[in-house]
């Protein structure tokens, strides 16, 4: 195997598994849209709820349609007693990613999914339950009784209520609703090619948005967001950003939040939600933290000429808005349910076995 051999790709890079309607990057262009509409004019214009339909039906809906939407998302938001009795048996030090992840398949042996093949409905119900086992599972850790879900509020707003017991100002939660957006979908990154292919082998909804769940859980995928705010907080006590940096480059310790697969030049979202950022730094008095952020990052910039990615700014938008940490993956979960949902359908509606080869490498042929 020579370094120029191009029968395989490590790790798939480059490599076209599938078309897709659902979202489309330009990287010179740094720019990421959803079924044709750039995704910093969906933050600037719609709701979360508008941009799930989007995902889930391939255009923006009407008002008729947008109030059928969320009446039945909003009719579905609470999970079974049984389910809330399970959570209550986890293990107190489990991660709030394991917690979710077996709360999913917990769904998957319910009626309401397994015995039925609408999955189209079964995506909404998904995206309505996910906020409510997140909270939950987030209160039932910290020793706090579960809060039910409100229908009289926005996804956005009853994640807070349930989760923190209030409903911050307005711009937070707009900020929270445009953070849902930005990470709602990314085209065929891991997880959202394991939920492809685990439906694929005709498994059904659950089982795919669970193997997404596992997969989102690495600190390489997903579990970035939470790194950033532990690496930021590390980056507070010591003795400034450029001296921690230059020692982490010398010691080759990778830098959360910066690099992507995908953008060489700068990820599309982290414009909008370094806004949300700034925002949410000025409405909490946190703006310290958003000049150590900066620093960093253009230490960073200029020592590696490496960019940051979405869950560089995420991970203190969300710290600021009082979520734990270990809760910001999570959350990333709520957010990407709609478009794993959206890969799902499009998968099951021309469907192909995913089963790639691989090359062989090992021992020839020998005797025992």
């Amino acid at each position: 195997m020579t370094k120029n051999d191009n029968t395989f790709k490590k790790g798939l890079e480059g490599v076209v598994f599938d078309t897709t309607t659902i979202s489309k990057t330009i990287p010179e262009k740094k720019s990421l849209y959803y079924r044709g509409y750039n995704v910093a004019e969906l933050c600037d214009n719609c709701s979360f709820e508008q941009v799930a339909y989007l995902l889930l039906n391939k255009d923006l809906p009407n008002d008729s349609e947008l109030k059928e939407f969320i009446e039945t998302e909003k009719a579905h938001r609470e999970i079974p007693i049984e389910l809330l009795n399970s959570i209550k048996l986890y293990p107190k030090d489990a991660h709030p990613m394991d917690a979710v992840r077996t709360a999913i398949s917990f769904l998957g042996m319910q009626s309401e999914f397994l015995n039925s093949d609408d999955n189209y409905l079964g995506s909404i119900k998904l995206l309505a339950k996910m906020p409510t086992i997140v909270a939950a599972c987030s209160r039932i850790k910290k020793g706090l009784e579960p809060i039910a879900p409100n229908k009289d509020l926005s996804l956005s707003e009853n994640f807070f209520k349930m989760c923190l017991d209030k409903i911050p100002d307005k711009e937070i939660v707009n900020a929270f609703d445009g953070s849902l957006i930005l990470y709602a979908e990314h085209g065929f990154n891991a997880s959202t090619f394991v939920a492809r292919s685990t439906v694929s082998t005709l498994s059904d909804l659950c089982a795919g948005i669970t193997s997404a769940i596992g997969t989102l859980k690495g600190p390489l995928h997903g579990g970035a967001n939470e790194a950033v705010m532990h690496m930021l907080k590390e980056v507070e006590s010591s003795s400034g950003p450029e001296a921690w940096l230059m020692d982490a480059l010398k010691n080759k310790k990778k830098i959360m939040g910066f690099g992507h697969r995908i953008y060489r030049l700068g990820d599309s979202r982290v414009p909008r939600m370094t806004k949300y950022r700034d925002k949410l730094a000025e409405l909490t008095n946190n703006k310290d933290l958003i000049e150590l952020s900066n620093k960093l990052e253009e230490t960073m910039v200029a020592q590696k000429g490496i960019y940051p990615n979405l869950d560089y700014p995420a991970g203190p938008s969300y710290y600021m808005m009082g979520f734990e940490i270990e809760l910001f993956t999570p959350i990333f979960v709520m957010a990407r349910t709609a478009g794993w949902c959206a890969h799902i359908l499009e998968q099951l509606a021309n469907n192909r076995l995913v089963r790639p080869t691989s090359k062989y490498i090992g021992e020839e042929e020998r005797s025992v």
